[in-house]
């Protein structure tokens, strides 16, 4: 039986993965799904599908496999998105990239060769794209001092403080930060109460899709990469560490079809969790191996609920200047930027192929509609192969 199974512990503990997963990247989705040409509705109807998607998830995987199997929405994705643009077709273009981007991993979960492939991607080129999608978000923070000192630095201070204390709340600091600059130092609307109250509603907008060469690109084919290489594969590395030994590409299957449920509604796309994943399968959840699996089902269960207040959370944030709700943004991404530029730049031998996948990713170039990232790709990749093919020779 399940329930002789529950623990306080674990339930515990995936709450509290569910309030740290959602309140530190939501501002990310948002800006992402806004950066490719989502009006306010659609992308609160995104964060509630990802929301959505990633609960079911996680309740389903951990059910059937008795792991605490938890997703996430894919953060790198979404940051991806934010530095991307507005493709061919407008945010249905978007979607339609979405939907590709999702059969690509169910395909990489049901095919060996597909996900076999995508493992072998040198992590210095995959890391370096990351970091270069990762870093003009991160200089948002700088950028809402500068705006405005007395708006800016309260949430860099929070972030700050309570970091040296517990990096897991540095973020949900600042985004409380964020909420008491927004009652005490902006100027509200009058019609802001009745603006909230609207919002209770749960938003969903189904977005006919549009397929474009350009989306697929600058879009898709980068979205499918950063997904795999850096969250569902970690995601697995956490479980095994831990002790759990999953069969990755079922997983990756499951994950890849609730995102092609969740696309059409403005939802780019949900992984098994890595960083979060920890909290549910670590001996915090419960000294019982064979009993974490509740607190990744209470994880789901928490950003179901979260998912239900999509709405409201969309509008608060709508209240403010958008470079403070960029700013914690910035702050959530740190982390990952620099672990993503330290694995860039590890190996001596790949660091030109690294650098030059990193500028041309940062420097936001755009050529035919397609994106930096893919760019950096490229460019990266043949210095690679030129590089390794030179030493070969030697």
């Amino acid at each position: 039986m399940m329930l002789k199974d529950f623990s306080f512990q674990a339930s515990f503990m995936g709450l509290l993965a569910a309030f740290v997963g959602f309140t530190s990247s939501f501002a990310i989705v948002l800006q992402g799904l806004t950066a490719v040409g989502a009006t306010e509705l659609q992308a609160a109807s995104g964060l509630f599908a990802l929301s959505m998607a990633m609960g079911i998830a996680g309740i389903l995987l951990s059910v059937i496999y008795r792991m605490p199997i938890s997703a996430a929405w894919s953060t790198p994705g979404a940051a991806l998105l934010a530095t991307s643009g507005v493709v061919e077709g407008g945010f249905a273009g978007a979607v339609g990239a979405f939907l590709i981007c999702n059969i690509m991993i169910v395909i990489a979960g049901l095919w060996k060769p597909l996900g076999m492939a995508v493992s072998k991607i040198p992590s210095s080129i995959a890391n370096a794209m990351l970091a270069g999608v990762l870093v003009s978000l991160c200089l948002a923070p700088v950028k809402a001092v500068a705006f405005d000192p007395a708006l800016g630095l309260p949430i860099l201070i929070a972030w700050i403080v309570v970091g040296r204390f517990n990096k897991l709340f540095a973020v949900p600091a600042a985004f409380l930060a964020f909420i008491l600059v927004l009652i005490f130092g902006v100027d509200i609307p009058a019609d802001a109460t009745s603006q909230l109250a609207a919002s209770s509603a749960i938003p969903t907008e189904f977005v006919w899709p549009e397929f474009s060469v350009s989306a697929f690109i600058g879009i898709a084919l980068p979205l499918f990469l950063v997904t795999m290489a850096s969250q569902n594969i970690p995601g697995v590395a956490v479980l095994k560490v831990n002790g759990f030994e999953p069969k990755p590409g079922p997983l990756f299957a499951w994950t890849g079809g609730l995102s092609l449920l969740s696309a059409p509604f403005g939802g780019h796309g949900i992984n098994l969790a890595a960083i979060t994943a920890a909290l549910c399968a670590g001996q915090d959840a419960n000294k019982d191996p064979t009993k974490r699996y509740w607190a990744a089902i209470m994880s789901g269960i928490g950003y179901v609920v979260f998912g239900l207040l999509a709405g409201v959370v969309t509008t608060l944030v709508g209240l403010a200047p958008s470079i403070l709700i960029h700013a914690v943004a910035g702050l959530a991404l740190i982390g990952a930027f620099s672990a993503s530029a330290m694995a860039a730049f590890k190996e001596s031998e790949d660091r030109e192929a690294a650098a030059v996948t990193f500028l041309f990713t940062a420097s936001g170039i755009s050529f035919w509609g397609i994106s930096g990232a893919f760019w950096g790709l490229l460019a990266g990749g043949l210095v690679y192969l030129f590089t390794r093919r030179e030493k070969k020779e030697v």
